[in-house]
C-alpha cells in the first residue's frame, strides 16, 4: 500500500453528549442516533470515565437487548455480566466483553467495586437482517489474548477487532468486519493507520490530540473525529499532538433499513413491536 493510499479526510468532529443510562450511570453518548446512517453497521458509542462513585455504583440492572452486538472495553475498574442464557464473567481492565444478542436476552452489568476509577467504552454494532434472530453468544476477552503490535518507535496498537500491521486481532466478523484498534502515540510520531477501503471510519480522541489528514485538523481529546469515505479512500495518516492514545474503528456498512425502539435494533417498526411484544411474553 502506498502513502497516496493513506488519503481520508477528518469530514467532522462531534462533541459527545452527557448523559446517564441504566440505573444512573454518568458517561458521555459519543456516537448518537442520528449518525446511525453515516456510520453504519455502528449504532452507539459510549464513553465512561470517572472516579466518583455515584457515577457508576448503581450499574446496568436486568435489560433486555434484540439484533445487535455489544462490544465493552475496560480501561479501569471491573464490571460483572450476567444473563439469561447462562452466561457471567468479570470484565477487568484491558479485558473486552463481546456479546451477540441476536434474538434476545436479558442482561445485568454490575460494578465490582467501591470507588475508585471506572473507565471505559461500550460499542454497539448492528446485525445483518439474516443475523438478528440467530442464537446469543458472549464471550470474555482478557487482556492477555488481546495482540499488541508496535509497527515503530513510539508507536503501541492493541488490535481488538480485524487485522493491522500484519496481525490478526482477538475478533473477527465477516458480516460488518470490524476494526477495533487501541493506538498509543508518542508527542510527535507520525502513523499511517490501514482501513479496508469502504468501510465507514471513525477517531475517538481519549488522550493528547491529532492532527488527521492531509490538512492536519486538530482532533483534541474528547472528540470524536469522524473520517472521510471515497472510493479510494484505504486509510489515514495521524500526527500526535503531545503523547496521544485513541480509538480506530471501522466497519463494513450493512445499507439495510434500521428501526430502533431502546434495546431493540431490527429492520422494520414490525420487527420491532414484535420484540418488545416477546419481551413483555418472556420470550426474551
Amino acid at each position: 500500500m502506498t502513502a497516496t493510499n493513506f488519503n481520508r479526510q477528518l469530514e467532522r468532529l462531534v462533541t459527545g453528549i452527557p448523559t446517564t443510562d441504566g440505573a444512573g450511570v454518568s458517561l458521555v453518548r459519543v456516537l448518537t442516533h442520528d449518525l446511525q446512517h453515516r456510520l453504519d453497521p455502528f449504532l452507539m458509542l459510549d464513553a465512561f470515565h470517572s472516579d466518583r462513585p455515584d457515577d457508576y455504583l448503581a450499574g446496568f440492572p436486568n435489560h433486555p437487548h434484540r439484533g445487535f452486538e455489544t462490544v465493552t472495553y475496560m480501561l479501569a475498574g471491573r464490571m460483572r455480566h450476567r444473563d439469561n442464557a447462562g452466561h457471567e464473567g468479570l470484565l477487568q481492565p484491558g479485558g473486552v466483553q463481546w456479546m451477540t444478542t441476536g434474538r434476545g436476552l436479558v442482561h445485568s452489568e454490575m460494578p465490582e467495586q467501591e470507588n475508585g476509577l471506572m473507565s471505559g467504552f461500550q460499542l454497539w454494532v448492528n446485525l445483518p437482517g439474516k443475523d438478528k434472530m440467530a442464537t446469543p453468544s458472549y464471550r470474555d476477552i482478557p487482556s492477555a489474548e488481546i495482540p499488541e503490535v508496535s509497527p515503530q518507535a513510539g508507536v503501541q496498537v492493541r488490535v481488538i477487532a480485524g487485522s493491522a500491521f500484519g496481525t490478526t486481532g482477538a475478533v473477527q466478523k465477516p458480516s460488518t468486519e470490524p476494526l477495533y484498534l487501541d493506538v498509543r502515540l508518542a508527542a510527535g510520531q507520525q502513523l499511517d493507520l490501514p482501513i479496508p477501503a469502504g468501510h465507514n471510519a471513525f477517531l475517538y480522541v481519549f488522550e493528547g490530540g491529532l492532527k488527521v489528514g492531509e490538512d492536519a485538523r486538530l482532533a483534541p481529546a474528547g472528540r470524536m473525529a469522524i473520517l472521510s469515505n471515497s472510493a479510494d479512500a484505504a486509510g489515514v495518516t495521524v500526527q500526535a499532538q503531545g503523547d496521544s492514545r485513541f480509538l480506530l474503528i471501522a466497519g463494513k456498512p450493512l445499507n439495510e433499513p434500521i428501526a430502533q425502539w431502546g434495546p431493540f435494533v431490527m429492520n422494520t417498526r414490525e420487527q420491532v413491536e414484535q420484540a418488545m411484544q416477546d419481551f413483555r411474553d418472556g420470550k426474551i
